[in-house]
C-alpha cells in the first residue's frame, strides 16, 4: 500500500476536512439537543451520527483520490 502525505497549511480550517465533519455533527446534534434527556444519550447520538454518515463535501474534492476512500 502506498501512502501519500498531503501537507495542510498550519491552522487552516478550510484545508482540514475534519473541520467539515465536526461542523456537520455539531449542527445535527444542535437540531435535537432539546429532545435529548441526558448527556449519555447526547454522546451516543453524536457517535452514531459520526459512524453512520457518509461525508462528501467540497474540501475533500481538492484532495483527488482521497475523496474516493470509503469506510
Amino acid at each position: 500500500m502506498e501512502i501519500h502525505c498531503i501537507r495542510f497549511a498550519p491552522n487552516c480550517p478550510s484545508q482540514n476536512p475534519i473541520e467539515d465533519i465536526w461542523l456537520q455533527a455539531k449542527t445535527w446534534i444542535r437540531r435535537f439537543c432539546a429532545l435529548i434527556p441526558t448527556f449519555r444519550h447526547l454522546k451516543w447520538m453524536f457517535e452514531w451520527f459520526l459512524r453512520n454518515t457518509m461525508f462528501d463535501f467540497m474540501s475533500l474534492q481538492m484532495y483527488g483520490v482521497f475523496s474516493e476512500i470509503k469506510s
